[in-house]
């Protein structure tokens, strides 16, 4: 193992950088080119003919089958998919919308765009997650809906949150788009609540390029989120209330079912990754790798690292390094919801956990372009910022 003693080896001191090209934490998956193809000259060959989007509908009978459940609406992005599930499902004559503040950078604006109110919740510590008592103590007279988010490693309470949903009579719906593969007590992500969104970008699990889709077991519902994101429409008169064009397009419908069909492959590769890492990281001070709960199922996609109180480096003078290496890591979900700029009202009480958390998590390299040998690396440089990181630090503070 290459300690790297001497600060001079590393790249932000100077030196050539661990690797050539960037690693990113984003998934990135190339779903089989001929099977995309093929897909692709389904909805070639429909044209415009009546009933259109042939690839559309398949790809929505085929999420349907793979989350079990009843009902799939495909959409243009993961954003509208929560977006047009918040105005179809959360309580008329309410205005606010529970969700964890240590989540998603953009899930407070897209409850502003369904023209709520954030009202931002605590986690649980170990999890970092929403959970069924830290949603309890927001709720109000003025609660229209929780929305359950599951963390980029693991799930959330599913469980918990819909017997809270049923003791309140408070709709539930859950962001689901880190959830794709995963089970809960052995039950598929995509059948709790009234709805789940998930998201189709090239970050994602499934990679669509872009996309979103919804999945339900009430009719009624999956017919309404169809309408407000344009599926019914035939003439301006027909659009209901709030409605806009966030259809699927049938080129990232192929793109879907082509990394669909590839599913399992990815799965693997990614649990050979993330074994790499757990072994390779089992002995380096300081740093906790949290662990994926196998005795459910899991895509092992997301690799998140608890920067403890030994390591001897700041997490943003660690960031400062991995990024001149070329490894493009990033703090996990920080700054929180509620410590950004909002343009819109919002709901807050004390999230002193929410804010400590949010300074202690990053996420590594993992994907389709990271191979076992550059994890490897990755752990081992990880290990010489363990042993060198008081002279690193006192090596950085010369050059202020």
């Amino acid at each position: 193992m290459n300690s790297r003693a001497d600060p001079e080896d590393y790249a932000f001191f100077g030196a050539k950088p661990l690797f050539d090209t960037i690693r990113s934490t984003s998934n990135l998956v190339r779903p089989d080119f001929a099977r995309f193809l093929e897909y692709s000259r389904q909805f070639l060959e429909a044209g415009n003919s009546p009933g259109g989007q042939p690839v559309e509908r398949l790809l929505e009978q085929r999420l349907a089958e793979f989350h079990h459940t009843q009902h799939c609406v495909s959409l243009c992005s993961g954003f509208w998919a929560l977006v047009l599930a918040i105005k179809a499902v959360a309580l008329p004559g309410r205005t606010e919308v529970i969700i964890p503040s240590l989540t998603y950078r953009r899930l407070a604006d897209l409850v502003a765009w369904a023209g709520l109110v954030p009202h931002f919740c605590e986690v649980d510590p170990d999890r970092l997650c929403i959970t069924a008592k830290t949603a309890r103590q927001c709720i109000s007279e003025d609660t229209a809906l929780i929305v359950g988010v599951h963390p980029i490693v693991n799930c959330c309470d599913a469980e918990g949150l819909e017997t809270l949903s049923v003791e309140t009579g408070i709709p539930l719906l859950f962001d689901s788009v880190e959830s794709v593969y995963e089970t809960i007590n052995h039950r598929k992500v995509g059948s709790f609540g009234l709805a789940e969104c998930f998201s189709l970008h090239a970050s994602k699990l499934l990679n669509g390029f872009e996309g979103g889709y919804v999945t339900t077991n009430n009719r009624s519902l999956a017919d309404r989120i169809g309408a407000l994101g344009g599926d019914l429409l035939v003439g301006a008169d027909d659009a209901p209330e709030g409605a806009m064009n966030a259809r699927q397009n049938q080129v990232h419908a192929a793109m879907a079912l082509a990394a669909l069909d590839g599913i399992e492959q990815q799965v693997d590769s990614n649990r050979r990754r993330y074994y790499r890492y757990r072994a390779g990281l089992a002995d380096v001070r300081g740093l906790r790798l949290l662990e994926f709960d196998e005795t459910d199922q899991c895509s092992y996609k997301n690799i998140v690292v608890e920067l403890l109180d030994s390591w001897p480096i700041s997490r943003d003078f660690t960031l400062d390094l991995l990024h001149k290496e070329n490894m493009l890591c990033r703090p996990y979900y920080s700054p929180p919801l509620h410590k950004r700029a909002m343009t819109y009202p919002s709901v807050c009480g004390d999230l002193r956990l929410t804010e400590r958390l949010a300074e202690r998590f990053l996420t590594l390299p993992c994907g389709y372009f990271v191979t076992e040998d550059d994890v490897g690396q990755i752990c081992e440089y990880l290990h010489s910022l363990c042993m060198h990181g008081a002279a690193l630090t006192a090596r950085a503070a010369t050059r202020s």
